[in-house]
């Protein structure tokens, strides 16, 4: 049976004519399933009962199962999810800051999704890879994810999607990029492409790919060392794209594209937090245009010994960036009360 979301709307238009149904039910299709976050052919009221029948023995359109469900007391939530082949897959649901809408006020949502059953690239702060690579999840799989956040959990207000679980997103690049489109289209879940975010660990030909995409999706890097002997430590696949090659490619992405890099930095104790590192990151950021500092507390990961600084130490580190004139963000810690590090439920899951 087909997952219906590998099909984008003129490849159900099609489908449909094959089936000999009019092409112009795949809009209400797609209306029902991305809008009205419908999962069950037989509630499509506007479609015939023989369509219904015949959709239900084509097509599928939810292929995960909830597994596990934590949530945190800032609201922040972490989901398990289960494939079909019986895969886990992680989603998080953030709330974000409050926002007025007529005459009250509601939350608006950040759903952060996988695009990999576990991942290859092993680096040290992550338990995302510690029991290996999987395989990459399907299109279908991708959007699973968004459709649940959507629909079951935020109800209906999730604004923005973050390529951040676990995998690497450039390392699945096609399902990523195909999903994207989807998520963005006015016929798909509306997401505005400057709400969309694909993480990578700097997997330089995927950066490149993207540069040449029609999409003003926002490109992040995870960087996490400001030189190549601790990043190679941190992160293995900086022995192949190593700092002075990854900062010449973000350099040549602004210049085609005018968007903004926004460089991830997990602050790590005893490891990567202290002032020469500090140092060391404005010199190879420092005249970088349109380049951003996104500053992470790392998440307690007791299986990597991994844990955040001191608070002073966090705001001492921020403050040598910005007196150097770079724009910094600090990311408002979430999940602490629960396992939010990125793989860190589903390893617990997979080791009881």
């Amino acid at each position: 049976m087909q997952d219906i979301k590998e099909l984008d709307l003129k490849g159900l238009e099609e489908r449909l004519l094959f089936l000999g149904a009019p092409k112009y039910h795949a809009r209400s299709i797609f209306d029902w399933i991305y809008r009205k976050g419908v999962s069950d052919f037989g509630k499509m009221s506007n479609l015939s009962a023989s369509l219904r029948k015949e959709l239900a023995e084509e097509f599928k359109i939810l292929g995960i199962r909830e597994l596990s469900r934590q949530e945190s007391a800032d609201k922040t939530a972490k989901f398990l999810f289960r494939l079909e082949d019986s895969n886990l897959v992680e989603a998080v649901i953030i709330p974000m800051k409050r926002r007025l809408q007529g005459s009250g006020d509601s939350r608006s949502f950040t759903g952060c999704i996988s695009s990999q059953a576990g991942c290859k690239f092993a680096c040290g702060f992550c338990a995302s890879g510690m029991k290996g690579f999987r395989r990459n999840l399907t299109r279908g799989e991708i959007l699973d994810q968004v459709f649940y956040l959507k629909n079951g959990v935020s109800g209906g207000n999730l604004t923005n999607i973050v390529f951040m679980g676990t995998g690497e997103p450039f390392d699945n690049y096609d399902n990523v990029l195909s999903a994207v489109r989807l998520i963005n289209s006015p016929s798909g879940f509306n997401i505005g492409a400057r709400r969309i975010t694909i993480s990578t660990c700097g997997i330089i030909p995927g950066i490149e790919k993207l540069a040449k995409e029609d999409l003003q999706v926002e490109l992040s890097i995870s960087l996490h060392a400001a030189d190549d002997k601790l990043r190679s430590k941190l992160m293995p696949v900086n022995k192949k794209y190593p700092l002075a090659d990854l900062i010449r490619c973000c350099r040549e992405y602004i210049a085609k594209t005018n968007r903004q890099v926004t460089f991830e930095y997990i602050l790590i104790k005893d490891i990567n937090s202290d002032p020469a590192s500090a140092r060391r990151l404005v010199s190879l950021l420092k005249g970088l245009r349109l380049a951003k500092v996104n500053l992470i507390p790392a998440n307690f990961l007791p299986e990597l010994k991994i844990e955040s600084p001191e608070r002073l130490q966090v705001n001492f580190f921020k403050e040598c960036l910005t007196e150097a004139g770079l724009e910094v963000t600090l990311r408002k810690e979430r999940g602490q009360d629960i396992d939010a590090a990125c793989g860190q439920l589903r390893l617990k899951y997979e080791n009881c």
